[in-house]
């Protein structure tokens, strides 16, 4: 079966799709991995029988994983922004994204393995910076530019003032 929906992200790995796929779907809920499809042929990143294409769903957003080698990057121009409900969750899937050999960044940002971006953004956060009183909107704002992960007791100060 091939994967339902009309519009698919297509990411590209050099290789490790499926080791990819496979962490997302073990990581994040309603995240899965469907078929996969082996080379009939050599192509030029691999060899008739390797891996090529994965289908794959991280948080019910449907996607391919392409082995295509490594000829294109990953970069920040496209993430994955997963909104937390509180700390623990938040923790959860930083901690998850940066222990598998990921890397911080700015802001809520992280890079998981292979290469792709993660905003890990909790919620107390998205409301703060967009509160009617700029005031508030602001204090949240500056806390959250000096920080890597997001601490929401943080935010949740500067929010009160």
């Amino acid at each position: 079966m091939q994967n339902p929906a009309k519009n698919t992200i297509c990411l590209w790995f050099n290789g490790d799709a499926e080791e990819a796929a496979r962490f997302y779907a073990e990581t994040f809920p309603d995240s899965w991995v469907g078929e996969i499809h082996r080379a009939p042929g050599d192509f030029p990143a691999g060899k008739q029988g390797d891996v090529l294409t994965v289908w794959f769903s991280v948080m019910g957003i449907p996607c391919l994983g392409l082995n295509g080698g490594p000829a294109f990057q990953h970069d920040e121009a496209f993430s994955f922004q997963v909104a937390t409900a509180d700390q623990a969750e938040t923790d959860k899937y930083w901690n998850a994204i940066v222990d598998n050999g990921g890397q911080e960044s700015a802001c809520g940002w992280c890079k998981d393995r292979w290469g792709i971006s993660w905003q890990i953004t909790p919620l107390v956060l998205t409301q703060a910076i967009s509160d009617p009183d700029r005031a508030v909107a602001k204090r949240a704002f500056d806390a959250m530019m000096t920080m890597s992960k997001i601490d929401v007791a943080a935010i949740e100060a500067a929010r009160r003032g």
